[in-house]
C-alpha cells in the first residue's frame, strides 16, 4: 500500500501511517529474524522520504517489533511481553482496582490453563509444575524471615502458574503468563498480607497448589479447573482483606 507524505490524518504523522502499515506486514507476513527492506526500498514503496522511513522504523522499535543495530537493516524481533508486563505492573502499583482486574483475568485464563493441562500435559510438563511446587515447599521450610526469602517463595509460586500455562500446550497462554510474571509477583506480596490477616499460612497455599497438580496428573480436567478456581477465589479474598486493611490505616503484619 502506497502512502504519500500528505496522506496522514491530521492527528497522525506520515511516519505513524507508515509504521502502522509496516506493523501489519511484520505481524502477518514476516518471521522473527527477517530483515526489513532497505530504507531506500521502503521510501520508494511508500513514496515518502527516507527520514520518514527512519522515524517509522524507530516507532516500531519502540513497540518492540524491530531490533535496530548501526549499519544493519532493521530485524524483526522475537515477540516478548515487556510492554504488557510494564502496563500490568503500573496499574497494580498505582491503582488498587488493578489487582481486582488482574484476578478477573487470571480466573479466566488459569482455569482454562488447568483444564487444558489436565488433558494435554506431558510428563515433562508435569515435572516442571512439580519442580516449582517443590521450590515453594523448600523455601517455606527455610523460613520467610527476609524480603529475599519471601521473593524466592513468590517467584516459585509464579513459576508454578506459568508451568501450568505451558503444560496446557497453548502458546498464547504460555506467552501471557511469561509476560505477567513481574506483576504477579507484586500482587503476591500484597495478597500474602491478607492471607495472614485471615488466619491462613503459606502452608495452606502450598496445599492448594498440590491439589491442582494432583488433578492435572490424574487427567481430571474438571477437578483441576475447580481446584484452580477455588485457589484464585481465595486469593481474591486475600487481596480484598489486604486492601481493606491499608484503607483503614492498620499496621501491616
Amino acid at each position: 500500500m502506497v502512502h504519500h507524505e500528505g496522506d496522514a490524518r491530521p492527528d497522525q504523522s506520515a511516519a505513524s501511517v507508515v509504521a502502522d502499515d509496516l506493523a501489519q506486514m511484520i505481524l502477518g507476513e514476516l518471521v522473527p529474524g527477517t530483515s526489513l527492506p532497505s530504507e531506500a526500498e521502503l521510501a520508494s514503496r511508500y513514496e515518502v522520504s527516507r527520514l520518514t522511513i527512519r522515524e517509522a522504523v524507530k516507532l516500531l522499535e519502540g513497540r518492540g517489533l524491530l531490533e535496530l543495530a548501526r549499519g544493519r537493516r532493521a530485524v524483526v524481533r522475537e515477540p516478548d511481553g515487556a510492554a504488557f508486563a510494564d502496563f500490568l505492573t503500573s496499574i497494580i502499583r498505582y491503582d488498587p482496582k488493578g489487582l481486582y482486574d488482574l484476578i478477573e483475568v487470571r480466573l479466566s485464563l488459569e482455569v482454562q490453563s488447568a483444564t487444558l493441562a489436565a488433558k494435554r500435559s506431558t510428563r515433562a510438563g508435569q515435572t516442571a509444575i512439580e519442580s516449582a511446587l517443590e521450590g515453594m515447599r523448600e523455601t517455606l521450610a527455610t523460613g520467610l524471615d527476609t524480603p529475599e526469602q519471601e521473593l524466592a517463595f513468590h517467584t516459585f509460586d509464579v513459576g508454578f502458574h506459568e508451568a501450568v500455562a505451558l503444560a496446557s500446550g497453548n502458546r498464547v497462554l504460555g506467552y501471557l503468563f511469561e509476560a505477567m510474571a513481574q506483576p504477579l509477583r507484586e500482587g503476591f506480596f500484597i495478597s500474602r498480607r491478607g492471607h495472614e490477616q485471615r488466619g491462613h499460612t503459606l502452608a495452606h497455599t502450598v496445599e492448594a497448589h498440590q491439589r491442582i497438580l494432583d488433578n492435572i496428573r490424574q487427567g481430571n480436567s474438571r477437578a483441576a479447573a475447580e481446584a484452580m478456581r477455588l485457589h484464585l477465589k481465595d486469593t481474591e479474598r486475600d487481596i480484598r482483606t489486604a486492601l481493606s486493611q491499608l484503607r483503614q490505616g492498620l499496621p501491616k503484619t
